[in-house]
């Protein structure tokens, strides 16, 4: 057969999807209908008045985890055993006629007294469609995602009562919801939001906005990562914050390169780490490039954009010896990126620098870790010598 879909939207509602089956062969058809939106933020109750035939006529939307309730007759369709339909308060009673139906000649042969007793019910269902006496039809949904028409609206209906729950633990349960008991976590906020605030373009100075993201790094710990992206000049620039206090000792990480592979390893290169590659005679100082989360290649071919961007060492104020120097060290950097083996070496002092360990949690046999004691000088860079964490609360004087 055919299925056809209809991306409608309900006016004083929301958008649905409706979609349709026909088999050309046994002429058999069939509609359902999907929400186009998200689960509600509470649940809905409707309950209408029934008091005439213009209201079997309203155009009712009931999900596949909306039920329906007569009170009148003590009838209820549960959740989740009908797919979602869109169609009139007439189509949901002629649908469940059709559902008790279905057995009936079955139930006669084998249980005439069952079988009696539900043909007397589908008649008082029947009954209801001529609106003989009033009656209540009642549509609960923990989504929200469900309607009763109101041919009024924008006005009040006097015949119909709307009302929104806080769903409980057990109706979220039943929608795949995951319940959370404790209170929520500020800091478990910020893992899951993007905060941004104003600021200035560094380059045009025109008003841009920075990005902010608390993200863990597997087998390390959290770091925190602002990204700003001017509309005016298009320049774009990230930088990353250690998220954590400055660790006890001093982190000297030495990887050996080997295999070109080595270049897709992720690098947390904080604000007081250095660089150093022996082979290439080359050391990047504390402070330069700022902080990084990239790759290894990442890393590298900022290194280079450094050099080469720098109008003292490559420009029209260089000299050619220098020059040729230069150019011969990006050479051999470039080979370093391709095939060639090296040493990369970080020393950090505050110990919040990381280079990936692709084997975690085994050994990396090509990455050594050595941890060490600052010296009194690397305490002077990071103002730890002058930093007093007990005893800074001044003592009250006697008599004051």
């Amino acid at each position: 057969g055919v299925t056809r879909l209809l991306l409608t939207r309900i006016p004083f509602f929301k958008e649905i999807i409706v979609s349709s089956f026909c088999c050309d062969s046994c002429s058999w058809s069939n509609t359902e209908i999907q929400s186009a939106g998200r689960i509600q933020e509470q649940g809905v109750r409707y309950a209408l008045a029934v008091t005439s035939r213009q209201d079997m006529n309203r155009e009712v939307v009931k999900t596949d985890c909306a039920s329906a309730r007569i009170p009148e007759l003590d009838f209820e369709i549960p959740a989740f055993s009908q797919k979602g339909v869109l169609t009139t308060i007439e189509g949901i009673i002629d649908r469940a006629v059709a559902g008790l139906e279905q057995d009936q000649p079955t139930r006669r042969e084998t249980d005439k007294e069952v079988a009696r007793k539900i043909d007397e019910f589908i008649g008082k269902l029947r009954q209801l469609k001529e609106v003989s006496s009033p009656f209540t039809f009642v549509l609960d949904d923990p989504s929200g995602n469900s309607f009763v028409e109101n041919p009024r609206a924008p006005q009040r209906d006097e015949a119909l009562v709307v009302t929104h729950y806080r769903r409980s633990p057990e109706q979220c349960a039943l929608l795949g919801l995951q319940v959370d008991a404790r209170p929520p976590d500020a800091a478990e906020d910020l893992r899951d939001e993007v905060l941004q605030f104003n600021t200035n373009c560094p380059e045009c100075n025109a008003p841009a906005s920075t990005n902010m993201k608390l993200v863990q790094i597997p087998h390390f710990k959290e770091v925190i990562i602002m990204a700003t992206n001017c509309d005016s000049c298009g320049h774009r620039t990230n930088e990353v914050k250690s998220g954590g206090a400055i660790e006890p000792q001093g982190t000297r990480i030495t990887l050996r390169i080997t295999d070109p592979s080595d270049m897709t390893r992720d690098i947390l290169k904080s604000e007081t780490c250095s660089v150093e590659i022996p082979e290439l005679e080359f050391e990047l100082g504390m402070g330069a490039l700022g902080g990084k989360f990239t790759t290894l290649e990442g890393l590298l071919k900022d290194i280079r954009d450094l050099v080469e961007k720098n109008p003292f060492t490559l420009g029209d104020s260089s000299t050619p010896s220098r020059t040729g120097k230069l150019q011969e060290f990006l050479g051999k950097l470039q080979d370093v990126k391709g095939k060639g083996q090296a040493h990369f070496i970080m020393d950090d002092p505050a110990g919040n620098s990381y280079l990936q360990n692709v084997y975690a949690p085994e050994e990396d046999p090509e990455l050594s870790v050595q941890r060490y004691e600052r010296t009194f000088e690397q305490n002077e860079d990071l103002g730890l010598n002058d930093m007093r964490t007990e005893g800074y609360e001044p003592t009250a004087t006697s008599g004051r």
